[in-house]
């Protein structure tokens, strides 16, 4: 909650910097260049961090219609190496890549992914909510592993705030992976901070904007025994908000960090081998970190 803290005061501070710079003569552009543009193009790429508030994931399909509540998850972050720079491996980290355009000297519009991980954790404890049958399901294994769950839990199959585990072998594992894909079109805000005198291509900028766009991600699931790495599904919808800091270093390149707070809405999350039958869905709140390096077009 700390990041989400620090997101609004930031915001507060953005809207605080704009109407100052409407006055400030300190805070216009350089008289003989500017930091940004109308008709400037850029790219960003960079990595990412990221933090998942508790959510409840609802389960419906063959013989089942339960929720699980308040289930913890982390994100999974490669570590430091060539991994990161290698020409078939850039992508295999959790990774952002932003493609816009300056609209004026201030605002941006800009298409961007932001490929995160999800993983609910394995074994924890979670209270369950809704019912099971194993006896309207025709495959045996799922059945088998229904009737072994009502067994250690709830003998005629209604779960009322029943505390269970999530065991991945035998009843449930949910991870997006490859990953928690956020497809989102942005409008940012530049407000300069500082700009060099002496070497007007170096400055200081504060960076806000808003979000909006799809959620699509490959989701590696199993529940009741069956379930795969499935392939990549649009599963719902997103906004975010994000602020940040931009470092000018050059005519075309600078570094840029953002702090990000969103929520993804997924409908349709792929669980079990049978896609049409069985599904999920899940309201997720995402604090995201990112660094990365942009050039100017």
């Amino acid at each position: 909650m700390k990041i989400k803290n620090c997101l609004v005061v930031s915001c507060c501070l953005l809207i605080t910097l704009a109407s100052a710079q409407k006055t400030n003569p300190a805070l216009s552009s350089h008289p003989n260049f500017k930091l940004h543009k109308k008709g400037y193009g850029y790219i960003n790429f960079g990595y990412n961090r990221a933090w998942y508030n508790k959510s409840d994931i609802h389960f419906t399909g063959q013989g089942h219609d339960f929720v699980l509540n308040n289930v913890r998850a982390v994100d999974r972050p490669t570590p430091i190496g060539l991994v990161y720079i290698g020409p078939t491996t850039w992508s295999i980290p959790q990774f952002n890549f932003h493609l816009g355009y300056f609209f004026s000297d201030q605002y941006s519009i800009a298409i961007g992914w932001d490929h995160m991980k999800y993983i609910a954790n394995d074994l924890q404890y979670v209270k369950m909510n809704g019912w099971v049958d194993p006896g309207a399901v025709a495959d045996g294994e799922i059945r088998e592993n229904m009737q072994q769950l009502n067994g250690l839990y709830a003998s005629n199959g209604i779960y009322q705030d029943v505390l269970i585990q999530m065991t991945p072998d035998d009843f449930v594992h949910v991870e997006h992976t490859d990953g928690l894909n956020y497809a989102s079109i942005e409008v940012d805000r530049y407000l300069e901070l500082w700009q060099s005198s002496k070497h007007k291509k170096l400055g200081f900028t504060l960076v806000g904007g808003l979000g909006s766009g799809l959620v699509i991600p490959r989701t590696d699931s199993h529940l009741f025994g069956s379930g795969d790495n499935h392939y990549w599904n649009l599963a719902g919808w997103g906004a975010s908000a994000k602020i940040g800091f931009q470092f000018n270093l050059t005519k075309h390149i600078y570094f840029q960090t953002d702090i990000k707070y969103g929520h993804l809405q997924l409908n349709n999350i792929h669980t079990t081998n049978f896609l049409k039958a069985d599904k999920a869905k899940q309201h997720i709140v995402f604090y995201e970190s990112l660094w990365q390096i942009g050039f100017r077009i």
